[in-house]
């Protein structure tokens, strides 16, 4: 695979996105065994932690301000990118200690959950008693492949709930961003699974819908949808007030394996084995762009097989500014939304699995299957006035209202990221 047919230009025209270290696995880097890999990486949504599925059974926890003491590969001089306002954090605080969590057999998906008091989504949950005696505890969920789930209290490392009723490998974990402690569960049995942590771990509902296993599933921000991913080629939303199935997306042609919603959840991005990233309008359901990985595309019966550019992750930065993904052809691709035909930087990174924004947006980790995590530092965009009054109108406003208001078709064809 040339450069040219990956990036449609020369690797010089492309920026370098900057390595800031690299989190390594201490397993021999021959062993090719089954359970080595980091398929998954999460930010604790208060940049306390950051959680490491560093193969086999094992977790590791690492406090956000200490990471780069573990990092190597000369990532020293980024520190103050992975840390953020961290380092500004009160002498006085109490300091956090590393974690490492046996989860019991090997783990497949890691999330973080944050109480935030108050939020409650409709349950028969009894408002009166909760299990939960800390005001906004930190949890951290962790899927295995025997089909079961565990959930941590992060400061104490005590294990909260065993939740079990999946048949197969737990493949993907995301808490409702809300604070109201929704946990969707993704598995290889073909169903997804809703669980109320607040009423003690008990499961709210079991969606079905997919027919082959499930990789993938993502909340919008709003809370109002959900959607999943897998082997069928094509991409399921879910209404998460009724639970009901309320689309079925296709327009790949191989399996899809990760989604994200954009902040203002009026684009659905899907990374496919297909060589291929699309960008949905998650209401009206219809493709709007397509991000190339592989110049120019394969034809569909082409891309329903095996290629050196298999699309593996895919992750929004915070602002919305840019799209991250990584492919197989041991690169990861910084997609600036105010231009989507080429990548505005890339950085290599080899037996790429996963990737995941931290919460203030400024660096991507990257998991492997040797089970190291890369940091990769992500291009800065300003905003704009005219991209924060799109995000402002479109976090209140479906596309269906927005083609009803009498404006001039070319700003409705902005607000619809039809012109990005």
């Amino acid at each position: 695979m040339t450069t040219a047919e990956s990036f449609n230009c020369s690797e010089t025209e492309l920026g370098k996105a900057k390595l800031l270290g690299e989190l390594r696995s201490n397993i021999d880097p021959t062993d090719q065994r089954t359970g080595l890999e980091t398929w998954t990486v999460a930010f604790a949504p208060d940049n306390s932690y950051f959680a490491w599925s560093k193969g086999h059974r094992m977790v590791k926890l690492i406090p956000l301000r200490r990471l780069p003491l573990y990092l190597e590969n000369n990532g020293a001089e980024g520190v103050n990118e992975l840390n953020g306002h961290q380092l500004d954090a009160p002498s006085d605080e109490k300091p956090r200690e590393e974690k490492d969590i046996d989860c019991g057999d090997l783990c497949w998906s890691v999330a973080f959950g944050c109480d935030i008091l108050g939020r409650r989504r409709k349950s028969k949950a009894n408002p009166h008693w909760s299990r939960f005696q800390t005001r906004c505890p930190l949890i951290l969920a962790t899927g295995l492949a025997c089909g079961k789930i565990k959930t941590w209290d992060v400061e104490k490392g005590e294990i909260l709930h065993f939740l079990i009723d999946h048949k197969d490998t737990v493949r993907d974990l995301k808490f409702a961003p809300d604070g109201s402690l929704m946990l969707v569960s993704a598995s290889r049995d073909t169903s997804l699974k809703v669980w109320d942590l607040k009423d003690d771990g008990n499961m709210v509902a079991s969606l079905r819908g997919h027919q082959k296993w499930i990789y993938s599933c993502t909340w919008s921000h709003n809370t109002e949808m959900l959607a999943s991913v897998g082997m069928e080629r094509m991409v399921l939303l879910w209404n998460m007030e009724t639970y009901a199935l309320i689309g079925r997306l296709e327009g790949h042609h191989n399996d899809v394996v990760a989604c994200a919603f954009s902040p203002d959840d009026a684009l659905l991005a899907t990374a496919s084995w297909d060589t291929r990233v699309l960008l949905w309008d998650p209401y009206t359901q219809e493709i709007i762009h397509e991000l190339l990985h592989m110049i120019p595309p394969p034809r569909p019966i082409f891309a329903s097989g095996a290629n050196s550019n298999w699309v593996r992750g895919c992750s929004f930065s915070r602002n919305g500014s840019y799209l991250a993904s990584i492919a197989d052809d041991k690169y990861v691709r910084f997609w600036s939304l105010s231009r989507s035909d080429v990548p505005e930087k890339i950085a290599r990174v080899p037996n790429g699995l996963c990737c995941t924004y931290s919460p203030d947006g400024s660096v991507l980790a990257c998991g492997t299957r040797n089970g190291s995590v890369y940091f990769i530092q992500s291009p800065i965009q300003a905003q704009t006035l005219k991209n924060i009054c799109r995000q402002s109108i479109r976090h209140n406003l479906p596309t269906q209202s927005i083609e009803e208001l009498e404006i001039p078709p070319k700003l409705k064809r902005f607000l619809c990221y039809e012109a990005i």
